[in-house]
C-alpha cells in the first residue's frame, strides 16, 4: 500500500507513526505532509529519513490510503481530491462525520457500516465520542438505552501539541508570579478547569457537546436515544475522562454489566472499591483500551446506573482508531 499522512508534525500524525510501527501495518511508500512552515523538514521513522511535502492535488496522486489529521479546513479542500484520485481517505476532522453518506466508525461498534459502504472517505468519530461509546456499546448489547448524560474532562492534548505547551508554560509561569499567557484556551487552564470546548451554539450547548450528541446517534444508529452533554477542558496532559449516567428502559444488575465489559474489545475494567481501584487518565495514556470503573446504581432513579470511563484521546481518540479502520479496510 502506498500511504499518505497529511498533518504529520501534529499529536496526532506523530501518534499514527508511532502505531504504524507497533501494529506492522504494512507498506511500499509512505509520503508526509504538513504546513508550508514544514516542508522540507525531516523526520525519522524506522531508521529512515522522510521528507516533509507540499500538500497538493500532485502529490496526492497515486496514493491508495491517505490520512488527514490536519483540521477540517484542510480536509475539506483536499480530502475530496484524494478520493476523487482513488485513494481511500480516514478523515479525523469534524468536515464529513454527519454527511449520511460517509460512514462514521469505531470499529468495535459499527465496523458493519464500513463494511458494506462504497464510500472513499470514512470519517473518524470525535475523541469523547469514542471513548464515551467504548463504555456505552457494551451495556446497550444487554439492554435499550433510554437515555444518557455525559460529563466529560477534556485533557489539554486534545488541543494538540499547543495545548499541552499552553499548560505547561502557564504553570512555570504561576510559579514565577507571571500572569498567564491564554492563547489556546480562552482563560487560564492551570489550577482551573474551562466549561466550555468549541464555540457556543444557539441552543447554549458547545460545539464538542453537539458532537457527542449527533456522532453517537448517527454511530449507534438510533436517533430516539437522548443525549446531554458537558464537556470541561482540565489541567490534564493526556487522556480524557467522562462521567457517565445512562438511564435503561428496563432493569439492569451490575454483575451483568461488569461481565458484558470484561468480554467487549477495546475496553478493560477496574472497578474494586474495597481496594480503592479505579481508572485514572494516567492509567489509560499510551495504552490502547479504554478503561472503565466506578459502575454503580443511580439511588435517585430506577433502571439507571453511573460510571466513569477513561481513554487516550490523542491514541484510541484519534490515531488508534484511524488505524483500526485502515485495518478493517485492508480486510475489505
Amino acid at each position: 500500500m502506498k500511504i499518505g499522512i497529511v498533518g504529520i508534525t501534529g499529536a496526532v500524525g506523530q501518534e499514527l507513526l508511532e502505531l504504524m510501527k507497533e501494529r506492522k501495518f504494512s507498506y511500499s511508500e509512505i509520503r508526509l505532509f504538513a504546513s508550508n512552515k514544514s516542508i522540507g523538514k525531516k523526520i525519522k521513522f524506522k531508521s529512515k529519513l522522510y521528507k516533509i511535502i507540499r500538500l497538493n492535488k500532485k502529490n496526492l496522486e497515486g496514493l491508495d490510503l491517505v490520512f488527514f489529521v490536519a483540521g477540517s479546513t484542510v480536509s475539506k479542500k483536499f480530502a475530496t481530491i484524494a478520493s476523487n484520485n482513488g485513494s481511500y481517505v480516514i478523515d479525523n476532522s469534524s468536515a464529513f462525520r454527519l454527511n449520511k453518506n460517509i460512514p462514521l466508525i469505531i470499529p468495535e461498534i459499527n465496523s458493519n457500516t464500513l463494511l458494506s459502504s462504497n464510500s472513499k472517505i470514512i470519517a473518524n468519530p470525535n475523541c469523547t465520542t469514542i471513548i464515551s461509546l467504548m463504555g456505552i456499546k457494551p451495556l446497550l448489547n444487554l439492554q435499550k438505552i433510554k437515555r444518557v448524560v455525559a460529563t466529560s474532562f477534556q485533557s489539554v492534548s486534545g488541543a494538540g501539541n499547543n495545548g499541552m505547551n499552553e499548560l505547561l508554560e502557564n504553570t512555570k509561569r504561576f510559579f514565577n508570579n507571571k500572569k498567564s499567557l491564554n492563547k489556546v484556551f480562552n482563560k487560564n487552564i492551570t489550577f482551573n478547569v474551562i466549561p466550555k470546548i468549541g464555540s457556543f451554539k444557539l441552543n447554549g450547548y458547545t460545539e464538542e457537546e453537539m458532537k457527542f450528541n449527533n456522532e453517537s446517534r448517527k454511530i449507534l444508529d438510533d436517533k430516539n436515544i437522548l443525549l446531554s452533554a458537558t464537556t470541561v477542558r482540565v489541567p490534564v496532559l493526556r487522556s480524557h475522562s467522562i462521567s457517565l449516567n445512562i438511564e435503561f428502559k428496563g432493569n439492569i444488575e451490575i454483575n451483568k454489566i461488569k461481565k458484558e465489559i470484561i468480554k467487549f474489545p477495546g475496553i478493560d475494567l477496574i472497578d474494586n472499591p474495597k481496594k480503592n481501584q479505579f481508572p485514572t487518565p494516567i492509567d489509560s495514556s499510551n495504552r490502547d483500551n479504554c478503561i472503565i470503573g466506578r459502575i454503580r446504581k443511580d439511588y435517585s432513579k430506577r433502571n439507571c446506573i453511573s460510571a466513569w470511563i477513561v481513554g487516550d484521546q490523542i491514541r484510541k481518540g484519534a490515531a488508534l482508531n484511524a488505524i483500526q479502520i485502515a485495518e478493517l479496510l485492508v480486510r475489505k
